[in-house]
């Protein structure tokens, strides 16, 4: 594990939303179970039961509060304490009209539109689990514009193999090619737009002789042709 165990962060968040969304799916299948064959339900208890567990839960989204933005898997925990707020909510709203109507599809129809919103939130977060697990550019960085920003440095000639990703959440990684006739330069300068402006401290950057890399790409086009060695090229 040479990065440790920091993976282990988006694997709990991904299996926390999809519990979520499982439990979520067989909510809509119970709500739309009880709408088609209506159920007795006793308001005033379905409502003293809903205020006990709003409290318990504002309770843990106080304690979760400060930490969910900086911990995909803190929020995924937040998540579902806040699916959990929503369906006490829910559920005092339907209690307690409940408890005046005796309307028993009111039940229901609330627990259905509030697991749409828990659908809806933990969606994205599987999202955001799934781009970092396929390694994708994080969110809020452009590749091509640290691409330019590397080329743009004195005696960078190309910029390739240019990889940026996610470890964890906030914990990023880049690696890439320099072609350069001033290595310890480009490299102490790569180095700086990285971290300074990118925030990237995690980077591994390799630096290549110019020399070597036409030769190299030389030896490339003339194998990927169609024709082999007789094919002309502009080396």
């Amino acid at each position: 594990m040479t990065y440790g165990y920091h993976r282990a962060e988006i694997l709990g968040a991904l299996a926390s939303s999809l519990s979520l969304w499982g439990l979520s799916l067989m909510l809509i299948y119970q709500s739309a179970h009880r709408l088609a064959y209506p159920e007795t339900v006793e308001g005033p208890v379905v409502f003293v039961i809903a205020c006990v567990g709003l409290l318990a839960n504002l309770w843990m989204m106080r304690l979760l509060h400060k930490h969910h933005t900086h911990n995909l898997n803190m929020r995924a925990a937040y998540l579902h304490v806040v699916g959990d707020l929503l369906g006490s909510v829910g559920v005092i709203i339907g209690g307690a009209l409940l408890w005046y109507t005796g309307w028993n599809p009111i039940d229901p129809i609330i627990t259905i539109l509030f697991t749409l919103s828990i659908l809806y939130s933990s969606g994205k977060v599987i999202r955001q689990t799934i781009r970092i697990l396929m390694e994708s550019a994080p969110e809020g960085i452009d590749a091509h514009a640290i691409q330019k920003d590397l080329e743009a440095i004195p005696g960078v000639k190309e910029v390739h193999d240019l990889h940026i990703w996610s470890v964890a959440t906030n914990n990023l990684a880049l690696s890439a090619h320099l072609v350069t006739d001033s290595p310890q330069k480009a490299l102490k300068e790569a180095h700086l737009v990285i971290e300074k402006k990118y925030k990237i401290s995690h980077m591994t950057i390799q630096v290549e002789d110019p020399a070597h890399f036409e030769s190299q790409y030389c030896y490339d086009l003339k194998n990927s042709s169609p024709k082999g060695g007789d094919s002309p090229t502009v080396c």
